[in-house]
């Protein structure tokens, strides 16, 4: 995966992408220190509670559902220009990125994302829209692989916490929460040394983001094809605070397909007592790439892939409360079948992506 900063009129925008063994989205990950004592963590152990459809209401006309659009997104800029250059046919294919809401990842600087925070959320205010994020700053993230990175400690990350919470105020957002944290402690990936700490920070998050009236928060649970003991992974749901969240979320930045989605979250909806999810349908109109091409690393990048179905909390799901754009798309996810560095926006597979979409 990756992080990048993108300066722009209305915002500041950090996207990232998303890699892991087994299809699993990648994020970052390097700490320092053993985790302090983290207050307020509740480890709910029961199931998540009623927070009531985050997203009723507010839908308008233009885009299906209630989200904002950033005008000044990469997939935009890239449309104005292409349109300037005599590309008319690109810029038309590559609005079918940028005329749709994409979650903004924020930043590790608790300022910067304060800042993001309050900035993007007060212009999906204006438009009577709801912002939607990713919180993706956890100490020891992505196990020191291709997102290596996060707050140094545990003390860092709820300061971080605090800050994103005050730059959301009470304007209306929706928060997908640590994107990996919760399958790469039952994947074996994070050492046991520092599951406690994971625990109580991502239960710091989850009770802090909660507690605005606004916000509603999705916690990653990874993909339908990453984490295959189902029980297990509700069981490290819980342990992380879903009790007190709106659900969990999956597909973040992967490719498999909605309906296969859709069939492993009822599984862990089950196991969680009725919870309801979101799905990432950013790049899975062909699912994943078959066999992976000979390689592990079938989530690098894919050659062959299309965009999927817009976002939309129409779902047609009791279940599901919306087809999310989590992941960027157009972004790379490393440097890997030609990409430039992991988060970098890239034209030409933005393009594929969305020249292969149904029409």
């Amino acid at each position: 995966m990756r992080i990048r900063v993108l300066a722009v009129a209305v915002a500041l925008g950090v996207a990232v992408g998303c890699s892991s063994p087994d299809g699993g989205p990648s994020r970052q990950g390097e700490g320092s220190g053993g985790p302090p004592h983290v207050s307020g963590s509740t480890g709910h152990p029961g199931e998540p509670g009623e927070r009531g459809r985050p997203m009723d209401g507010g839908e308008r006309s233009g885009h299906e559902g209630p989200y904002w659009v950033n005008p000044h997104s990469g997939a935009a800029a890239q449309a104005r220009d292409w349109e300037r250059a005599g590309r008319a046919e690109d810029a038309r294919l590559i609005r079918r990125i940028s005329e749709q809401p994409v979650a903004e990842w924020l930043g590790d600087d608790p300022d910067g994302a304060r800042r993001q925070a309050e900035t993007i959320t007060s212009a999906a205010s204006r438009e009577g829209r709801r912002a939607l994020f990713v919180a993706y700053n956890i100490p020891h993230r992505d196990c020191g692989r291709y997102s290596t990175g996060g707050a140094p400690d545990g003390a860092a990350y709820q300061r971080w916490i605090d800050a994103v919470v005050q730059g959301l105020g009470d304007r209306a957002a929706t928060v997908v929460l640590e994107p990996d944290a919760v399958p790469h402690l039952v994947d074996g990936c994070t050492p046991p040394e520092l599951h406690q700490e994971r625990y109580d920070l991502l239960s710091y998050a989850v009770r802090r983001l909660t507690e605005l009236p606004g916000t509603t928060v999705y916690l990653d649970a990874g993909n339908a094809t990453w984490i295959k003991n189902v029980g297990a992974l509700a069981d490290a749901l819980r342990r992380a605070g879903i009790g007190q969240a709106d659900g969990f979320a999956l597909n973040v930045a992967n490719f498999q397909t909605t309906e296969a989605s859709r069939e492993f979250g009822h599984q862990l909806s089950g196991a969680l007592g009725g919870a309801r999810f979101v799905i990432d349908t950013s790049r899975n109109g062909k699912g994943p790439m078959e066999g992976g091409g000979g390689r592990r690393e079938d989530w690098c990048n894919p050659p062959g892939r299309a965009l999927g179905r817009p976002p939309t909390t129409d779902t047609g799901d009791p279940l599901v409360d919306a087809y999310l754009w989590i992941k960027q798309p157009g972004d790379s996810d490393g440097e890997c079948r030609g990409g430039p560095p992991a988060g970098q926006w890239w034209p030409d597979y933005a393009l594929t992506l969305a020249r292969n979409a149904e029409q």
